[in-house]
């Protein structure tokens, strides 16, 4: 089947034809109809299956007639990064280029002013990311209730970025009647809440398995120590065949360090991650494009974002986090029937990781041999497991004092308690002023409290006997508790003392905090009763509390 078949106007088969393309996908085929008939659509494909023309085809055949009004766009196109987003505008610029259809991009790094600029001349075509558009929608610069077609791409990688609230937001100020289109490479639980939701009758078109890798791409894997990836990396750059590579990191600081290294050994290299302003992602991705970088370096931001058919190998620095995005970045080669090869670098510690990856593509990853590295197994754990194991020792012996330290707060805890069954009798003889002190020494415990309070009301009856020397039993009684105290440890013995002292403190503190009001009342008071004895100069009407100024007898005049 050819595009002449499916229902495209003639100004766009020109436009496909002078492109270099004559049959359409699979995904195409079924796509393009049904957007023609104007019903909602599902398109689950992986990337490279032209699904960014599936869609941009048939919005150009249908923007064909009528016009667009200031600040409200009729087709609306939301990517979830700058690059997906620049990559679907040049879309609608290669097939659009014999209509007069305007278009406008709202993505971050450039100016409001030139973007209001645009909205304000009325654009047919509208691409922007979520962020940006809700900024423009907040400013009142934009309107939504004009929308005739709303096609949300790369549905999971908005899931994964945490654009789904932005994308339901969005959604709910579209027009009641309004085609929806969605497009993702895989149908999440999440992803199927939304389309039914906000799709109407959609009609839902897989053209290939979510977690399938293209047939095109030979795909190895080195199992190598950790700190030999870059050695590895140098070594595959120098032996394969590479007309253009893509290097996918995992984060973005090894990015910058990867990119360094080969920029060092001195190849030509290109860097691409999100920390970058607009401009540098842009003329990186130009430079790759015309083969003046050959090799770039990137993360995951890129990998959804990348459509340039002539990439032949791509190199995976770290294994992906997702299984998934294994599927995603290896799709970057291997594209519209060419061969393409993907070599992953992974160490012991990635083996769960590897076999996930292999359960989800359906076979087993053919193991690489390296010259200049040593080649691992996945059953060998001690290069990945070897951070974790000394971790773990560094933990483990915290936990294994825990029971020392518990043993020694528990034998601790016992002595008060030992000394309290002691210390009954000799708690007669103790001062009043030390019974504070002996009753902050209690436990808290229900068993141990009662024979305190029976000690309290011991102190308390024989407070009259307490000038008198302690007897000779009372004295003996004493002998074992001096005893037991020198037999405790120093250090346990020195946290008591300190505790005590402690104690003792906080004591003394509150009974100056509680007595220093009691002698201001008590000067007041007396002030007062001198008052009640002068009646001549009271002050009538104002009660006992009169300011001193009021209290001065005023002299009477002759």
């Amino acid at each position: 089947m050819s595009f002449e078949y499916l229902g495209l106007s003639d100004e766009l088969l020109s436009a496909v034809r002078d492109a270099g393309y004559d049959t359409p996908t699979p995904i195409q085929r079924q796509a393009i109809p049904a957007i023609l008939q104007g019903r909602d659509v599902i398109g689950i494909a992986q990337t490279g299956t032209g699904k960014t023309a599936g869609f941009t085809l048939p919005m150009l055949d249908i923007l064909s007639q009528g016009r667009a009004k200031a600040r409200m766009p009729r087709t609306l196109i939301l990517e979830p990064t700058r690059e997906l987003a620049h990559q679907v505008s040049e879309s609608f610029e290669k097939y659009g280029k014999n209509s007069k259809l305007s278009m406008a991009l709202l993505i971050g790094g450039v100016s409001f002013a030139d973007q209001e600029a645009k909205l304000e001349r009325g654009v047919d075509v509208l691409i922007a990311t979520p962020g940006r558009l809700l900024d423009h929608f907040g400013r009142g610069k934009l309107m939504l209730n004009g929308v005739q077609i709303l096609v949300v791409d790369e549905c999971d990688r908005m899931l994964d970025m945490g654009f789904i609230p932005d994308v339901e937001t969005i959604c709910q100020k579209m027009p009641q009647a309004h085609q929806t289109l969605f497009f993702s490479a895989t149908l999440s639980k999440e992803i199927k809440r939304l389309t039914d939701q906000f799709l109407n009758d959609p009609k839902l078109i897989e053209v290939a398995p979510p977690a399938s890798t293209a047939a095109t791409v030979s795909q190895s894997i080195a199992i190598i120590g950790a700190r030999e990836k870059s050695k590895a990396l140098r070594e595959l750059v120098a032996t394969e065949e590479i007309d253009s590579a893509i290097v996918f990191c995992n984060r973005k600081v090894d990015v910058k360090s990867v990119y360094t290294s080969l920029k060092r050994a001195g190849i030509d290299v290109g860097q691409l991650h999100g920390d970058m302003a607009q401009p540098d992602r842009m003329d990186t991705l130009a430079r790759f494009k015309s083969g003046d970088v050959r090799i770039l370096i990137a993360s995951d931001v890129a990998a959804r974002g990348l459509d340039i058919p002539s990439v032949s190998h791509v190199f995976n620095y770290d294994v992906p986090n997702n299984s998934e995005d294994y599927v995603h970045r290896i799709g970057r080669t291997g594209r519209a029937g060419r061969a393409g090869i993907s070599v992953t670098l992974a160490v012991p510690a990635d083996a769960k990781a590897v076999l996930e990856i292999e359960k989800l593509i359906g076979r087993p990853i053919e193991r690489k041999a390296l010259e200049s590295v040593k080649i691992r197994d996945l059953s060998d754990e001690a290069e990945g497991a070897k951070p974790k194991g000394s971790a773990r020792g560094r933990s483990g012996s915290k936990t294994a004092k825990k029971p020392a330290d518990a043993t020694s707060d528990q034998s601790t805890a016992e002595k008060p308690t030992a000394d309290a069954s002691g210390d009954t009798s000799a708690k007669a003889d103790d001062t009043q002023k030390d019974a504070p002190k002996a009753r902050a020494d209690q436990p808290e415990t229900s068993d141990q409290s009662q024979p305190k309070r029976s000690g309290r009301r011991r102190s308390q009856s024989a407070k009259p006997q307490s000038d008198k020397k302690p007897s000779e039993k009372q004295q003996a009684d004493k002998a074992p508790q001096a005893k037991d105290a020198s037999s405790q440890p120093e250090r346990s013995d020195t946290r008591e003392k300190s505790s005590a002292s402690e104690r003792q403190a906080s004591s003394d503190k509150d009974r100056r905090r509680s007595s220093s009001p009691k002698n201001h009342d008590h000067r007041r008071s007396s002030h007062h009763h001198a008052q009640d004895d002068e009646p001549d100069h009271q002050i009538v009407g104002l009660g006992a509390h009169v300011p001193a100024f009021l209290q001065r007898p005023v002299p009477k005049r002759g």
